[in-house]
């Protein structure tokens, strides 16, 4: 079995707590996982299974540790028609780009060939105070999907 490579897009933790705890839940069902908060290129495979968590900062934007890789990513043009992945988006529904910064991720990979296996997961912290609580319960369902 591959590894799922969790990456993690986070202003303030919460995204990095959330990447971590569904490696705890994935390596509990017999998945190998490694977890990068903000990587470069240079840090993942073009290849097999990613799992994207990030917040949204600003007016839908990408936090400050993720928006490099996606910069990358825009100007290298790598092909990714080799990654599968798996998408979550931490928000609040105050704003009105809600989860902007993981729909704008997820079409970026998609634009190289990417493809997105099962629903992204929109969690909003205006009705869960703890996002790993809605997480927790996603990655269970998506790792059936694997």
């Amino acid at each position: 079995m591959s590894t799922i490579t969790l990456i993690s897009g986070s202003t303030m933790g919460s995204s990095e707590y959330v990447a971590e705890h569904m490696a705890e839940i994935l390596e509990n069902h017999g998945f190998s996982t490694e977890v990068l908060h903000g990587p470069s290129l240079d840090d993942l495979r073009l290849g097999g299974l990613w799992l994207v968590v990030t917040s949204t900062h600003g007016a839908g934007d990408l936090p400050e540790n993720l928006q490099p890789l996606a910069d990358t990513i825009a100007q290298e043009q790598p092909d990714l028609s080799n990654v599968t992945f798996g998408s979550v988006g931490i928000g609040s529904s105050e704003y009105d780009i809600f989860c902007g910064a993981i729909k704008s991720f997820e079409h970026l990979l998609k634009d190289r060939g990417a493809k997105r296996i099962g629903d992204r997961l929109e969690i909003d912290i205006q009705k869960y105070e703890i996002p790993e609580d809605p997480a927790e319960d996603w990655v269970k369902e998506w790792a059936k999907l694997l």
